[in-house]
């Protein structure tokens, strides 16, 4: 069975930090990208970020260059999600997901997907 659970997220203030653990299991995880989502109240879901543990590929979306940072245990089969300078903007349910080899921030080509966890940014 296949499973993704986040971890880590929770209240901060604006120019603060988080950071967001995805621990997978039940498929090959060098076959398999992980990316980080996050879906806003109102708002479709976006791509945050990617990694792929077979050559350690990352993507970032525009809006989070340069404040979030993308890592991995590959021992653990866990995915990081460094968020620094974080802004009211960022306040959303944050999701990670996985998707065979392909690297990419499109949500609709992820197969599976974890429960999610809240990050809420202060001002």
């Amino acid at each position: 069975e296949v499973q993704l659970v986040e971890s880590g997220g929770g209240l901060v203030q604006a120019g603060g930090s988080l950071r967001l653990s995805c621990a997978a299991s039940g498929f090959t995880w060098d076959d398999h990208a992980i990316g980080w989502f996050r879906q806003a109240p109102g708002k479709e879901r976006e791509g945050v970020s990617c990694f792929r543990s077979s050559d350690g590929s990352t993507l970032y979306a525009d809006s989070v260059k340069g404040r979030f940072t993308i890592s991995s245990d590959n021992a653990k089969n866990t995915v990081y999600l460094q968020m620094n300078s974080l802004k009211d903007e960022d306040t959303a349910v944050y999701y990670c997901a996985a998707v065979a080899a392909t690297m990419t921030l499109a949500p609709y080509e992820y197969d599976y997907w974890g429960q999610g966890t809240q990050v809420t940014v202060s001002s």
